[in-house]
């Protein structure tokens, strides 16, 4: 099975040759966007980040970051700061051309204002386009693929039939020496021990139990329940009564093989075998850190229906609900719903959704792509000053 991309400088596989616009502080958000509004084919990741910020949670703003610019999607980077945030930008720039792809940084208050910051920056972006529009297609095996598995909107239908099908594709892409990496720490309480079990030795099984127990502890130190929202009121009118109910159908998606690994929200992905990102629940933050850890796709099941996408990374959104599947046509890549009524089996609705992805990793667009969801944004730690 071959997938069509792009080989970047230092061997990586890239499945989109994008360019991107990476504001360094939420200040510079309005000249990328409207760098962005003048040249279509790029993209921008507008956050509320940057400034204001220190020790771990400025840490995550720039792994994010340095992350989202390494991204094998992206063939070159066009960084835009305001001069005193908290972010360095000449870092940023160093790490991401460690990849060996052409970087570019220009600075608003250099520059002299966000008029001939966007006059600039339109020059330099449209000289970058250039240079990344001259990269070859080429074919590689489905052993460089990097898959997200997610899922959000949940019902009944995403546990019964939507996330052991996506499971059926995943356990296909790592017999084929792909990656796979599954998330949301908060959506597998209650069936941790499960995932624990997978774990290659005890310390990868440790790290789970770990992750559990820190997103319990700071629920009670903000004095809440979880529970109050997990399952969110959607998904407890789509079906579901608890958060184990919930979690249980959410680790289906990861497939059956060993856990290889547990890694940091936005942290550079191992290649090939299942691994597990300790992240939030949310699900622009989620897709965000898997995007910044190097995936080149995700897939994202979904009971209820959601339109979200990435800037850098093509979301698949696969449902097992009919009703859904007709009612967002827009939105749904792949319907698994045959399966409730026995015309389709697991095996093969996973193989249906493992076909989407090689065509997608092959250039096709995803409805998200199409309608231009570019959603992002990065998981906050600590307090602003």
């Amino acid at each position: 099975m071959k997938i069509k991309g792009y080989r970047r400088a230092n061997g990586a596989f890239g499945i989109r040759n994008h360019l991107l616009l990476l504001p360094t502080v939420v200040c510079a958000n309005q000249v990328v966007n409207r760098i962005a509004q003048q040249v279509p084919r790029a993209v921008a990741i507008p956050h509320q980040h940057g400034c204001s910020q220190v020790g771990a949670d400025k840490e995550q703003t720039h792994k994010t970051l340095v992350g989202m610019g390494k991204n094998p999607n992206v063939g070159g980077v066009l960084i835009v700061s305001l001069g005193c945030e908290v972010m360095d930008p000449r870092r940023i720039k160093r790490e991401i051309e460690e990849t060996g792809k052409p970087v570019i940084w220009m600075d608003i208050q250099d520059v002299g204002g966000s008029v001939k910051a966007i006059t600039k920056g339109l020059e330099l972006a449209r000289k970058l386009l250039a240079d990344i529009e001259q990269t070859p297609i080429t074919e590689t095996s489905l052993s460089e693929i990097a898959v997200g598995v997610k899922c959000g909107g949940s019902d009944a239908t995403s546990g019964l039939c939507s996330n052991p099908a996506l499971g059926r594709a995943a356990d296909q892409i790592l017999e084929a020496g792909g990656t796979i990496v599954m998330s949301e720490t908060p959506e597998i309480i209650g069936a941790e021990h499960l995932v624990a079990a997978r774990g290659v030795n005890a310390e990868v099984s440790r790290q789970i139990y770990a992750a559990v127990e820190r997103y319990e502890q700071e629920m009670a130190r903000m004095g809440v329940d979880m529970r109050g929202g997990n399952p969110s009121p959607g998904n407890i009118e789509g079906g579901l009564s608890s958060i184990e109910e919930k979690s249980l159908g959410c680790i289906s998606k990861a497939g059956t093989k060993p856990l290889q690994g547990v890694f940091g929200y936005a942290e550079p992905v191992p290649q090939g075998g299942f691994y597990f990102m300790d992240s939030p629940g949310n699900d622009i933050e989620c897709v965000s850190g898997m995007a910044a850890a190097g995936i080149q796709l995700v897939c994202f099941t979904t009971g209820r229906g959601t339109p979200t996408g990435n800037p850098i990374v093509p979301v698949v959104k696969i449902t097992g609900n009919e009703f859904v599947a007709k009612k967002m046509e827009d939105n749904i890549d792949v319907d698994v719903s045959p399966i409730l009524k026995g015309k389709e089996t697991l095996d093969q609705a996973g193989h249906k959704i493992l076909q989407e992805i090689i065509e997608v990793a092959s250039g096709k667009l995803t409805k998200a792509e199409i309608l231009g969801h570019q959603e992002f944004s990065i998981n906050r730690i600590g307090i602003s000053l």
